[in-house]
C-alpha cells in the first residue's frame, strides 16, 4: 500500500470512529459537564412542577411566577444545548443517535408540558390543570433520566466511571429535593393524597437520605465509592444540616400553614448546597 493511500485509510479510520461512538470523542471536562446539566434537567421538570403547585396554593405567587419563567427558560435552552451545543453553557453538541431520538422524545413531551407553564405564569392554575401536571411532570422526569444514564454509559470511555456515577446520582439529589416538595405540595393540593404520593414522598425521602450517605461513605449498591475530599465532604456536610431541618416536614407529610412555609423556605437552599456540591464533583475531573 502506498504512503499516500495508508494516510487516507488512517483518516478515514478515524473519522468513522469518532463518528461511530458519537459523544465518546467528548473530552472528560466535557463529559462531566454534559452529565452534570443533564442531570439538572430532570431537577428542572420537578421544580416547575413544585412552582406550579406552589402558585396555586398562594404561596409567594408572584415571586414562584418569576421562577418558573427562568426555571422553565433554562430547561428549554439546556434541552436546545444538549442537542446542538450551547458554548455559554459550555456544551458541546450530540451526535450520538440513540441519545438524539432520547432527546427528541423529552423534547416532544416538553412540548406537551409547556403549556401548564405558561397558565400558571398567566393565572391560577385549575384542579384540571393541576391533575394535568401530576400526570405530566414523571413521563418527562423519566425520559430526561434516560438520557441522563446514557450519557453516563457513553462517559465510560473517557471519564472514570465511578466518578460518572457520583456526578450522576449526586446530580440526582438535586431533583430529589424538588421532588419531595412536589409530592408535599400535591397533597397539600388535594391531588391523589394516599394512592400515590404520599407512597412517592417517602420514598423519595429514602433515596435522598440512602444517597447523601453513599456520598459520603460509599454505597455499592448504588455504585458509589464515596469521597475523601475534605473540601466535598465538608460541603455535604452543609447539605446534611439543612436535610435534618427539612425532614421531620416531609416525615409527617405536614400540610399546615408553617409546614409548608418551612418547606418554601428550606427546599431552595437545599438544592443550591446540592449544586455547590455536585459542581466540586465536575471540577475534580483531571
Amino acid at each position: 500500500m502506498s504512503k499516500s493511500k495508508a494516510v487516507v485509510l488512517t483518516l478515514f479510520t478515524t473519522i468513522a470512529l469518532v463518528f461511530s461512538s458519537g459523544g465518546f470523542a467528548f473530552s472528560k471536562q466535557e463529559m462531566g459537564t454534559i452529565i452534570n446539566l443533564a442531570g439538572k434537567q430532570r431537577m428542572l421538570t420537578q421544580k416547575m412542577t413544585k412552582e406550579i403547585l406552589l402558585i396555586a396554593k398562594g404561596i409567594d405567587v408572584d415571586a414562584n411566577r418569576a421562577s418558573l419563567k427562568n426555571t422553565a427558560a433554562l430547561f428549554d435552552k439546556t434541552l436546545k444545548g444538549l442537542v446542538d451545543g450551547d458554548v455559554s453553557l459550555g456544551l458541546p453538541k450530540t451526535s450520538d443517535a440513540a441519545i438524539l431520538a432520547q432527546l427528541g422524545k423529552v423534547s416532544a413531551l416538553w412540548t406537551a408540558f409547556k403549556p401548564n407553564v405558561d397558565a400558571a405564569i398567566a393565572g391560577t392554575p385549575s384542579k384540571s390543570a393541576l391533575e394535568n401536571v401530576a400526570a405530566q411532570n414523571l413521563p418527562l422526569l423519566k425520559n430526561m433520566n434516560k438520557a441522563v444514564r446514557m450519557y453516563a454509559r457513553m462517559s465510560g470511555s473517557n471519564l472514570d466511571p465511578a466518578m460518572a456515577t457520583t456526578i450522576n446520582l449526586a446530580g440526582k439529589q438535586r431533583m430529589l429535593t424538588q421532588k419531595m416538595t412536589k409530592e408535599l405540595l400535591l397533597i397539600a393540593n388535594g391531588i391523589d393524597i394516599d394512592a400515590t404520593n404520599k407512597a412517592n414522598l417517602h420514598k423519595t425521602v429514602s433515596l435522598f437520605e440512602r444517597t447523601l450517605k453513599g456520598l459520603f461513605d460509599g454505597d455499592a449498591g448504588l455504585g458509589l465509592p464515596g469521597t475523601k475530599d475534605t473540601a466535598i465532604r465538608a460541603q455535604l456536610e452543609v447539605v446534611q444540616g439543612l436535610w435534618n431541618d427539612y425532614k421531620p416536614v416531609l416525615d409527617k407529610a405536614d400540610t399546615s400553614t408553617a409546614g409548608l412555609a418551612k418547606a418554601a423556605k428550606l427546599n431552595i437552599p437545599l438544592l443550591k448546597e446540592m449544586n455547590k456540591a455536585v459542581k466540586m464533583y465536575e471540577n475534580a475531573v483531571k
